[in-house]
């Protein structure tokens, strides 16, 4: 059974920006921390030189998530001195298209009033029923979006597409848990991909690794680097130079990825790796087959190895945790990068004796 939104939706706020450039936090209820403040004002592209505007985005900081929407006021006599409005929405859990559809709502209401106290009252609807209808704004109804289906939501085979059997070392590092770091000058290319990757790990449908807009600021770096393993999106070509923030570098504009000295020991490719991305390709390639239909295979690839993990485990010292014990994977005699790949997937399951 789903959460209520109650326990979902943690904040909605409004960003302005008037006829003097000068971009501003104008109202939010319940409330929203001074750093939060900080960095949504960063996040939502009023505060940007360039001019672009960015209609939709989404992010994660400190285990809160983040949707803006932005839009440009044209013709509305309620809001005469605002050129642009951001509504942001901070939540508990992954799912842009909802918040995308809400926070959409609460824009034409606010293009219409020119006051919150009409987007206060949708808020409340939807924070104590999980709906708000309207004739002229339209209606949302939050469990029209499954949490599945925000995970289903990109394209696994645009990925294989755009990188082939490379996808391998994508799987590869998310299955040891390691910090993939991707670039593109657009934010949109970047949330579309990097929302999808944590779908080659299916079995365990986790989106906390996901921090698809990122800046190079101090205090979001330093909240980035007390995660273990993440996906981490940044639009500054300079994240290419901060080679301690990541194990895995993906240049997505020129769809190249680059392994970090530091773990190619842990990340060493063979036999089996070559059977996984041969695999992936092969799935993703099926023109029969959907996106969720690639991700099932690749899950199905995934649980053999764990469960070839599994038979090496042994219960002892009265602990519930299975360890890997050592010896009986060296007597299975893998080839070397099988063996090693195991060992680091034990690391990374929490599954090697301490």
């Amino acid at each position: 059974m789903a959460e209520p939104e109650a326990q979902l939706l943690r904040a909605v706020g409004l960003i302005e920006k008037d006829t003097n450039g000068d971009a501003l936090w104008v109202w939010c209820y319940p409330s929203v921390t001074a750093e939060l403040r900080t960095l949504l004002l960063r996040k939502c592209c009023l505060t940007d030189e360039n001019k672009l505007l960015h209609t939709f985005v989404f992010g994660q900081y400190k285990r809160s998530w983040f949707y803006i929407t932005t839009v440009e006021v044209q013709d509305s006599p309620a809001l005469k001195k605002v050129t642009h409005f951001s509504i942001v929405l901070t939540a508990k859990d992954f799912n842009p298209e909802k918040y995308a559809a809400f926070t959409r709502i609460l824009c034409r209401i606010y293009l219409k009033h020119g006051s919150p106290v009409k987007m206060m009252e949708s808020y409340i609807a939807v924070l104590t029923k999980g709906i708000c209808q309207s004739e002229e704004n339209g209606s949302f109804l939050s469990k029209d979006f499954d949490a599945r289906k925000a995970y289903l939501a990109g394209s696994i085979k645009d990925i294989v597409s755009q990188f082939g059997m490379e996808t391998v070392i994508l799987y590869t590092a998310l299955m040891l848990k390691k910090r993939i770091v991707v670039y593109h000058p657009r934010i949109e290319a970047i949330q579309e991909f990097t929302r999808t990757l944590p779908a080659l790990v299916w079995h365990r449908q986790d989106w906390s690794i996901l921090h698809s807009y990122v800046h190079l600021n101090e205090e979001e770096l330093e909240a980035l680097k007390a995660c273990t393993g993440y996906i981490a999106g940044f639009t500054d070509s300079e994240v290419s130079s901060r080679s301690d923030l990541y194990d895995v570098y993906v240049n997505l504009a020129d769809s190249e990825i680059t392994v970090s000295p530091v773990v190619k020991e842990a990340m060493t490719m063979g036999k089996l790796h070559k059977e996984i991305g041969q695999l992936i390709v092969q799935s993703a390639e099926d023109p029969e087959k959907s996106d969720s239909q690639v991700i099932k295979d690749i899950s199905l690839k995934t649980k053999e190895i764990l469960a070839t993990l599994a038979s090496l485990t042994e219960v002892s010292d009265g602990s519930e945790k299975p360890t890997l014990n050592a010896e009986a994977l060296k007597q299975k005699r893998f080839p070397p990068a099988t063996e090693n790949f195991l060992f680091h997937l034990a690391a990374a399951e929490q599954m090697l004796k301490i």
